[in-house]
């Protein structure tokens, strides 16, 4: 008897190879996007977190947290170009009041009501540091720049080794201060960090003149 027509059929060994491969390529860029993605993530998560702890600095000097004895001083963000994984918070206590070199005392008034101590810049054997922070992840501060008009200095195959950021009350706009080798701080008037992903990526903070911190800058300079 002939064998009725319609009988079903198996698949062959190459249909079953062929949709073997479509699924393990479909895997591997379902993997890789999805890769991708949470690197992008974590970076952006990062330069949010950076950026909040600006925030929070400048509520600190700007709220007049007191620090031990000291009711009246400002508090920053030290990042230095040796440690590009980490950087300072800081309770800016030296020089103290009545000293020379306060850069946020109105001028003339040293000792007077408005006085605040500090030089806008980190001292690291004056026991100014509040807590390290630690970026992770792969994730460093791989470049900073500052200006103080049209010209900017950075970090990255440039001079600057240390950039400051200090809020003090009552002016909510930021004391920034820079640093080369071998030299003095100076006083500049806006900063751009830059944070990079050893996986790809970066992400950019700036803060200008007038307090404004944000993360939606395109590039420093």
């Amino acid at each position: 008897m002939n064998r009725a027509r319609g009988a079903v059929r198996g698949f062959t060994l190459i249909e079953l190879l062929v949709v073997l491969a479509i699924i393990v390529i479909l895997t591997a860029i379902v993997l890789t996007s999805q890769s991708t993605f949470n690197k992008t993530i974590v970076l952006a998560n990062t330069a949010y977190d950076v950026a909040l702890t600006l925030r929070a600095t400048e509520t600190y000097g700007i709220g007049n947290r007191a620090v031990g004895s000291t009711a009246n001083t400002g508090y920053g963000l030290d990042f230095q170009k040796a440690t590009p994984n980490s950087f300072i918070l800081f309770a800016d206590l030296y020089p103290p009041v009545g000293s020379t070199g306060l850069c946020h005392t109105p001028l003339g008034s040293p000792t007077g009501p408005g006085a605040v101590p500090g030089n806008c810049a980190y001292d690291a054997n004056q026991n100014e540091k509040v807590t390290d922070y630690t970026l992770g992840n792969g994730i460093t501060i791989s470049n900073f720049c500052a200006s103080s008009g049209s010209t900017w200095l950075c970090a990255n195959n440039g001079p600057l080794t240390s950039l400051d950021i200090v809020f003090a009350r009552p002016n909510p706009d930021p004391f920034i201060k820079v640093s080369t080798l071998g030299t003095s701080p100076v006083s500049a008037t806006a900063a751009c960090l830059t944070l990079s992903s050893a996986s790809g990526g970066s992400r950019f903070i700036s803060v200008t003149a007038a307090g404004e911190i944000t993360t939606a800058t395109s590039s420093c300079p």
